[in-house]
């Protein structure tokens, strides 16, 4: 059976990741950029926001997805998730259990989880999830004190102890990068500032990192 992660990428490997400051676009415009050039699937992240500010780009965000049939995930926040009613949730290691998330959220949300290193992994492999984010698996300027990058042989390791989940790299993922990464065994890659940079060519770096992939 098909997981729910796997099946809201829509036969993509490319899971896109919003980034106000790398875009200089809102939310809902980068969701609308975004699904022009053929995403299936969007996690919106927002790290500079107060929630309430979040909240209302999320919402705006979503009205452009749910009109075109974009699947949305939300970075963090789990109390933002379930007042708009996205599709899921991405959390990180400080960030609301997943177990206290599924709970919240029900059996039917999309719900991933970051690790950073082998232990980690291991131990995701335990929890209620739909896809485990693996990485930086190389270096990364898009997140603040990033942790050490693990490289192709680190996803490797990763990608065996999580079992049957569905994994997903990230940090410092490009077009040039990406085929080597999916070889590794990555189900999806995460891309943010190869899609972003330089600001206009998002549909043209989308596009191309989905026919890539």
């Amino acid at each position: 059976m098909l997981s729910k992660f796997l099946n809201a990428l829509a036969g993509t490997r490319l899971y896109p990741i919003t980034d106000r400051r790398l875009s200089g676009l809102s939310h809902a415009e980068q969701v609308s950029q975004l699904s022009e050039a053929g995403a299936a699937l969007i996690q919106l992240r927002e790290k500079g926001f107060s929630a309430r500010e979040f909240y209302s780009e999320a919402e705006q965000a979503l009205r452009v997805a749910r009109t075109r049939g974009i699947k949305i995930i939300i970075n963090d926040r789990v109390d933002i998730a379930l007042a708009l009613k996205a599709d899921g949730v991405h959390l990180g290691q400080e960030d609301v259990p997943p177990e206290a998330a599924r709970r919240l959220l029900g059996p039917n949300a999309i719900i991933g989880f970051s690790t950073h290193n082998l232990e980690q992994a291991r131990q995701a492999a335990k929890m209620p999830l739909d896809y485990v984010a693996i990485g930086p698996i190389f270096a990364t300027a898009t997140k603040e004190n990033a942790d050490s990058s693990i490289g192709i042989e680190g996803l490797q390791l990763a990608r065996r102890a999580v079992g049957r989940l569905p994994v997903v790299a990230i940090g410092g993922i490009t077009f040039a990068n990406s085929l080597d990464v999916l070889a590794a065994g990555s189900h999806a890659v995460a891309v943010i500032a190869d899609i972003w940079c330089p600001h206009g060519q998002a549909i043209a770096h989308t596009q191309r990192l989905l026919h890539h992939t």
